[in-house]
């Protein structure tokens, strides 16, 4: 029992670091940019607005959680979503967000 116990707790951990990866407005947002396609991350530190360093943080962070993929070519690094997974997991929380704004305009 002490090892499924174990298992359990690995798989919590493990979607805590995917909820942690979704848990900040620059990776949600550079996780939409991919959703459109594969990019290089210059185009993404373009798009974002950010500095390479900064850029590097967040990809480390979507990458250790397992939802972007990157690959270099040359001096380049090519990111890209790692599973169709990680598209109906932001569809949902698109979906979740507008219910929620209905809701207020409702209630305001």
């Amino acid at each position: 029992m002490k090892e499924k116990s174990r298992s359990n707790h690995h798989d919590y951990e493990r979607g805590a670091a995917i909820c942690k990866a979704f848990s900040n407005p620059t990776r949600l947002q550079l996780v939409t940019m991919l959703e459109r396609g594969d990019r290089w991350s210059a185009e993404l530190q373009a798009g974002l607005g950010i500095s390479k360093a900064n850029l590097s943080q967040h990809l480390g962070i979507l990458k250790s959680a397992g939802l972007v993929a990157t690959r270099r070519e040359g001096k380049q690094l090519y990111c890209g979503i790692s599973m169709p997974e990680v598209k109906q997991a932001t569809a949902l929380l698109r979906t979740m967000i507008k219910i929620q704004m209905r809701a207020n305009r409702r209630t305001a």
